[in-house]
């Protein structure tokens, strides 16, 4: 070779080197030598004559792995062929390749882990590149082509404005943005939707040169946010809104109530608990099930009715003075009382009770819902099957209630509660047969209570059972004192229909006697006969534990209620008391001796006696024992009395019954 030519193979960093047909090496440069490797060691045979070049890895001693590429040329030489190697390392390249490959891949996978795709936008061409996962997130196969014109085609109509106003206010601002959005699929028909977070580039002047961004699927994620948001707000038994979603649209309610007028109604089911108790909960959950639906078929579009809880209801009614407030409650009330409720091939007779409330200034939520629950408890108190609106004079009715029922329950705690003992005395004997205990409030504050004013109240309220359980167990320690059992004496108590319609009552009195160790016999328990006839289950079940312990059972007011003789037939009393109404003017003819005539003759019948009540004078004594009543009480046989004087007396009695009289001298 010439001079000039091996100088410039020499200081060249690409390795030559001629190797003659029988494979000597003829020639090579300084930087084959720089390789650390004899020309007759290279890996040479694996490039073709002006062939491509061919990357070959060539181990290292340490364990490492040199890549070297080899190039061949056939070239002639003074006649010779002969073959020149290019070979040239290229493992740093080789490496830096690897490593980009490897980035792009782990970069593809963690897309497809995260379910995340990337995308690119040229601001300046408006060129968009979109990750391959990204594009198979949207139903296109890796390396589609995709114009921001066509993505724009597939986005939800009303996501665009939101996607366009985003991207000018980052564009504009510069920094990161996000927004949610839906599109459909490349099918055109699957919609799903999509999270991205993004961040627009600026060059050194602020402009906007590009965008990065990422998409994630959030479908599933959001169907699941949906369905706890709908389970969070919707009643699971009748699928209207719960609570927490009514007292949202009551407090919208309450908001607008400057712009248009506005009420609530409370719904309640009558009597449910009997429904529960009669048919079971699997049928109170149907009556629940069909009352929406009927309900949400005949309320005025725009309305919400939803569930409370238990058996109340509530409709919101946006734009609705009271007037008609009161109307569509009213409606209601109809509808319900006029749809039987479809049970085993028979219907079950449901009726409403409804409390109407408008929005008045200044209301609050709490007073709205205050409100309408007093009217509520108007409607139930006329008689049920009706709708009451709301009135001032209610909540001063509701103020004397809640007053009334805190003297009951203070005077209770401070024991400030007392009975009075008044006699039922034999009509042919004019011997005492037992002493009806009457409760009385004696707690010393303005004005005086008298039973008359405050146990109606409190027969509302959960105290009446307190009260009750205060009077037997009362009774039940005055018959136990040892004066009281050796006089042979009996009482009895009235109980209140919640009383008797609690589980389990009966047997707490019979085990209150038992601990006492008194005689059951000596404790007689009256129910009325109104809370007789309206739940007769309760009754018997009340009855089967008191009667077969020995207590007494009486139906306390017959014919108060307009009662019928069947009820003496199915239930097993030992006493009828005779209302005062048909006992007053007995002595003087009409209908009321034939009345007490007639439950005379069917009580002894059925083996019970019979107590004629309001006795208050002589003349009716004769009449009635003519009639066969077999015992009296009222103010002519005797008045009550404190029932600790009565104790005191029967006391002192038998203090001096035992003390021995002196010997005539």
């Amino acid at each position: 070779m010439s001079t000039l030519p091996a100088v410039a193979a020499d200081v060249t960093s690409t390795a030559l080197t001629v190797i003659a047909p029988d494979g000597r090496c003829l020639w090579s440069n300084v930087a084959t030598r720089r390789l650390g490797v004899r020309p007759e060691e290279l890996p040479l045979s694996r490039a073709e004559p002006d062939g491509p070049a061919v990357d070959v890895p060539w181990p290292l001693a340490d364990g490492d792995t040199r890549w070297l590429r080899v190039r061949c040329h056939d070239v002639r030489h003074d006649g010779q062929p002969l073959r020149l190697y290019e070979v040239r390392d290229v493992s740093v390249e080789r490496r830096e390749r690897d490593w980009g490959r490897n980035y792009r891949w782990r970069l593809a996978h963690i897309e497809q882990l995260a379910k995340v795709g990337t995308w690119e936008w040229d601001v300046a061409t408006g060129h968009v590149i979109w990750s391959d996962v990204l594009l198979q997130m949207f139903g296109f196969p890796p390396g589609t082509a995709l114009d921001y014109a066509s993505y724009r085609e597939l986005l939800h109509p009303d996501d665009v404005a939101l996607i366009g106003r985003t991207l000018e206010t980052a564009l504009g601002v510069g920094g990161p943005f996000a927004y949610t959005h839906r599109m459909y699929l490349s099918d055109r028909t699957t919609l799903r939707v999509f999270e991205c977070y993004g961040e627009v580039f600026t060059d050194p002047s602020g402009a906007p040169v590009r965008v990065l961004g990422t998409a994630h699927d959030i479908t599933e994620m959001r169907q699941v946010q949906d369905e706890l948001i709908r389970l969070a707000e919707r009643d699971p038994l009748t699928d209207l809104p719960n609570r927490r979603a009514l007292l949202a649209r009551l407090d919208d309610l309450i908001g607008a109530a400057g712009e248009s007028p506005g009420a609530l109604l409370l719904i309640d089911i009558d009597n449910f608990k009997d429904i529960n108790d009669v048919h079971g909960h699997v049928v109170g959950d149907d009556v629940l099930r069909v009352l929406a639906r009927l309900l949400v078929r005949h309320l005025p579009t725009g309305t919400v009715l939803g569930r409370l809880g238990g058996d109340e209801f509530a409709v919101v009614l946006p734009r609705t003075p009271a007037g008609d407030a009161l109307a569509v409650a009213e409606s209601l009330c109809d509808v319900a009382a006029r749809t039987p409720v479809p049970l085993a091939g028979a219907g079950l007779r449901v009726t409403l009770s409804i409390g109407a409330a408008p929005v008045g200034p200044g209301v609050t939520r709490d007073t709205l819902l205050a409100h309408a629950d007093l009217a509520l408890y108007e409607a139930k108190d006329a008689g049920r099957n009706r709708a009451r609106l709301y009135l001032p004079e209610q909540y001063r009715h509701a103020v004397q209630r809640v007053n009334v029922v805190t003297r009951v329950r203070d005077a209770l705690d401070q024991h400030r509660m007392h009975l009075d003992a008044q006699p039922i005395v034999d009509l042919t004997t004019g011997a005492v047969v037992s002493h009806e205990l009457l409760i009385r409030l004696h707690d010393g504050r303005q004005p005086p209570l008298p039973p008359a004013d405050f146990l109606p109240t409190v027969e509302r309220d959960d105290l009446i059972g307190d009260l009750d359980r205060w009077v037997v167990a009362t009774a039940t320690t005055a018959l136990a004192d040892p004066a009281v059992a050796a006089a042979g004496t009996c009482f009895d108590v009235n109980i209140s229909a919640r009383s008797m319609e609690s589980p389990g009552f009966g047997d707490w009195v019979v085990g209150v006697l038992r601990a006492a160790g008194v005689e059951p016999g000596r404790l007689g328990v009256e129910v009325t006969e109104t809370a007789a006839i309206t739940n007769v289950a309760a009754v018997r079940n009340l009855a089967g534990a008191l009667r077969d312990a020995g207590c007494r059972l009486s139906l306390d007011d017959f014919g108060a209620g307009f009662g019928s003789f069947s009820y003496l037939k199915h239930l097993p009393f030992s006493t009828v008391k005779i209302a005062g109404d048909f006992v007053r003017q007995a002595d003087r003819g009409g209908a009321d001796p034939v009345l007490i005539d007639a439950v005379v003759r069917a009580a002894h019948g059925l083996g019970m006696r019979t107590v004629a009540e309001s006795v208050e004078r002589a003349e009716l004594v004769p009449a009635l024992r003519r009639l066969g009543v077999d015992a009296g009480q009222g103010f002519h046989l005797g008045r009550p009395v404190p029932l600790e004087d009565l104790l005191d007396h029967l006391r002192d009695r038998r203090h001096t019954a035992a003390v021995p009289r002196p010997r005539d001298p």
